[in-house]
């Protein structure tokens, strides 16, 4: 490749805060999918990662659309993301398992589920390196860079109005999204540094405690705390774990805990009873997302509450690792079910991409 801005390149990164910040911002919403940084010279393509990993052989639908809607020589990050079978929100599971080893599969997948990239930054086009210019020029060249382009490949759509902005942040989370992007519209672009904002969805839910694992620091120190919700038949569902404790109250979490071990003989996630399809902490131990990882755990009787701070549901599970608030002495086990979770407001996913 000859082109200003070569791969690989770690993309800028955005920083949380806790409401849409005044000022001379430029608000986007923020997409759940993997991040990318794409090169196009020519005939030839790249699709970066976060990791700066490339994964262009993952997404061979992606690299026709960038022939035919890219510029002919251009260097754009964005997100890769997937439409779910609704059509009307993104999938991020269902994205996840592009990611697979075998040549065949990835041909198959590319074909039932394809990904679309959705252009929110330019760094370079043609001869012309962008990253040292301000984000207003940038966005402006985008958009008139890909006046032209058509699905899957889309330019994310942007405001400064910061009440529109909010309006997004309600609205759009009922299409899959994960909140809204705030950017400076005087700032150049920096690799790897967190310059932008970010605002995402918090919510809390009471879950129940039914395993650990330990630390990798030694075995009388709790890792990770293992959540469960109950569903409408009764089931205690994996829905995801804490495990941001400081190191002295891993240890005293340990001794707290130990009363409650038990076997799996008697434990509603026995893995030795589990049936196919059932999500238990163990279901993925041998799988490719998990390998060389032990997910073993240390089973529990289900009989302490946890209130957790979440951003939103993936399924029937949190999308990211919850955060600990405290501990619920007063609340029942048997009522952490899936009712508490506060459901976000529908919105149609072509209207955001519209």
């Amino acid at each position: 490749m000859r082109l200003p801005v070569l791969p690989p390149v770690p993309p800028m990164l955005s920083k949380p805060v806790k409401a849409i910040p005044d000022g001379d911002f430029s608000f986007e919403p923020k997409w759940d999918g993997f991040r990318s940084i794409i090169f196009r010279d020519g005939a030839e393509v790249e699709i970066g990662s976060r990791n700066e990993k490339p994964m262009t052989r993952y997404f061979p639908e992606l690299v026709e659309a960038v022939k035919a809607n890219f510029p002919e020589r251009a260097v754009v990050d964005g997100e890769i993301v997937l439409v779910g079978a609704s059509g009307d929100r993104l999938d991020f599971e269902l994205l996840q398992q592009r990611i697979h080893p075998a040549a065949s599969r990835v041909k198959m997948l590319s074909e039932t589920t394809p990904a679309r990239f959705v252009a929110f930054d330019l760094l370079a086009l043609g001869d012309d390196d962008f990253t040292q210019r301000p984000f207003r020029e940038r966005r402006a060249a985008l958009v008139e860079a890909f006046a032209a382009a058509r699905t899957p490949i889309h330019v994310t759509s942007a405001t400064t109005d910061k009440a529109l902005a909010e309006q997004w942040f309600h609205q759009f989370e009922g299409a899959g999204l994960d909140g809204v992007i705030a950017k400076p519209r005087d700032g150049v672009y920096e690799p790897d540094r967190r310059v932008m904002f970010k605002i995402k969805h918090e919510r809390t839910a009471d879950c129940v405690v039914a395993g650990y694992r330990v630390h990798k620091s030694g075995p009388d120190r709790i890792g990770s705390l293992l959540l469960g919700l109950y569903d409408d038949d009764g089931v205690l569902a994996s829905v995801g774990v804490i495990g941001a404790f400081p190191m002295a109250r891993r240890q005293e979490l340990f001794e707290e805990l130990q009363p409650l071990v038990t076997s799996f003989d008697d434990h509603p996630w026995s893995w030795a009873k589990q049936e196919e399809g059932t999500r238990t902490p163990r279901n993925a131990e041998y799988s490719r997302w998990s390998v060389g990882k032990d997910l073993s755990f240390v089973p529990l009787r289900p009989e302490r509450v946890v209130e957790v701070r979440y951003d939103h549901m993936e399924g029937v599970r949190f999308r990211h690792t919850a955060q600990f608030v405290r501990w619920r002495p007063d609340r029942d086990p048997s009522s952490c079910t899936y009712a508490q979770l506060e459901e976000p407001v529908k919105f149609d996913l072509a209207d955001v991409l519209a």
